[in-house]
């Protein structure tokens, strides 16, 4: 049996001191002074901290992805004369330092350039994929798991097959993207430290897309990381939901508008001259007062539209009707002038 609370225990809690209406109190109790400030400087922290990145969809990458899944297939499959499936198991946001230190080590990663788009991207192969391509393409037997040698760098046969496998992948992508944007992905250096393979800052966004490669009972995964900015100058083409789309754009409505333009109407003035008076002028205007105009006979004329001037010309008659004789054009104010 437990032993009631002490008389000495139960009067300490019940004399503690209970926060004021104002907020102040013993310090600790949710809603006090010292808890609020508690709380609004972690909330700060938090933002400051933040590391996840918020991943903007961008559909047609997604398209490319898919094709890139299916000739892939194709590709694999005459590289190691295996059976091979290939799953797109995942496209994400990762800040790249966050990345860099997640990378399961070993692994080889390869720094590649988009040629057209002038940056960097990295494709990192993971020990179990490694292992498999060496097995497969030296000649291993089926049904039986790649022998894996921990503690020691990869030789010199096993960065060339990675290196080949590597190469491959790059083009494929590369023939993905061709029906978006014509790109080249050319294979820079192969590194097996992540701190040589620094291609942007640690604080910079990237897309990190993850597939997934097994050959009959073996297999491992590969990874792209396209920064943000490799990507920046074909944004607006990712982001269309499909192949050819125009944002705000019909060339069957624009042409409509050109015709319809072509035939309105519109009202035109012929301005002989104007002048500013005061009120008080103007309310002493009887029948039979003269308003006298500062332009002469020989003067032009301004023909406006609205309050837009458009034409300069002389007055004179034709078939018994007043009529403008065009003798120049003004210029639309930021439209450009001819010759």
């Amino acid at each position: 049996m437990t032993e009631p609370p002490t008389t000495a225990a139960t009067d300490d809690a019940l004399t503690a001191p209970w926060p004021a209406a104002d907020g102040t109190g013993a310090p600790g109790w949710p809603g006090t002074g010292d808890a609020r400030r508690h709380n609004a400087d972690n909330g700060i922290m938090a933002v400051v901290n933040a590391t996840a990145v918020t991943y903007e969809r961008l559909p047609m990458l997604e398209v490319v992805l898919d094709r890139l899944e299916r000739i892939l297939t194709t590709s694999v499959r005459n590289f190691t004369a295996e059976n091979v499936e290939i799953d797109l198991e995942s496209i994400g946001a990762q800040r790249f330092g966050d990345y860099m230190a997640s990378v399961p080590l070993p692994a080889m990663i390869g720094v590649f350039r988009a040629v057209e788009w002038d940056n960097l991207g990295l494709v990192t192969v993971d020990s179990p994929m490694i292992y498999t391509v060496v097995d497969v393409l030296l000649g291993g037997r089926r049904g039986t798991l790649p022998t894996r040698i921990e503690g020691r760098p990869y030789t010199t046969i096993e960065c060339s097959l990675v290196e080949r496998l590597v190469r491959l992948v790059l083009a494929d992508l590369g023939q993905a993207f061709a029906p978006i944007t014509p790109v080249t992905f050319r294979f820079e250096r192969m590194e097996t430290n992540p701190r040589f393979a620094a291609i942007t800052r640690p604080g910079n966004a990237c897309i990190v897309v993850k597939l997934r490669i097994d050959m009959d009972d073996r297999g491992g995964t590969i990874e792209f990381l396209i920064p943000y900015a490799t990507l920046e100058p074909v944004r607006e083409i990712l982001l269309q939901m499909f192949v050819g789309e125009k944002f705000g754009r019909d060339a069957m409505w624009e042409s409509h508008l050109a015709r319809q333009i072509s035939v309105t109407d519109v009202e035109l003035e012929a301005v002989i001259d104007e002048q500013t008076l005061d009120l008080g002028q103007v309310l002493a205007f009887e029948v039979g007062s003269v308003l006298r105009l500062g332009a002469r006979p020989n003067d032009l004329v301004v023909v406006r539209c609205g309050h837009v001037p458009l034409l300069r010309g002389r007055v004179g008659q034709q078939s018994g009707r007043i009529a403008v004789q065009v003798e120049e054009r003004l210029a639309l104010e930021g439209a450009p002038r001819d010759g």
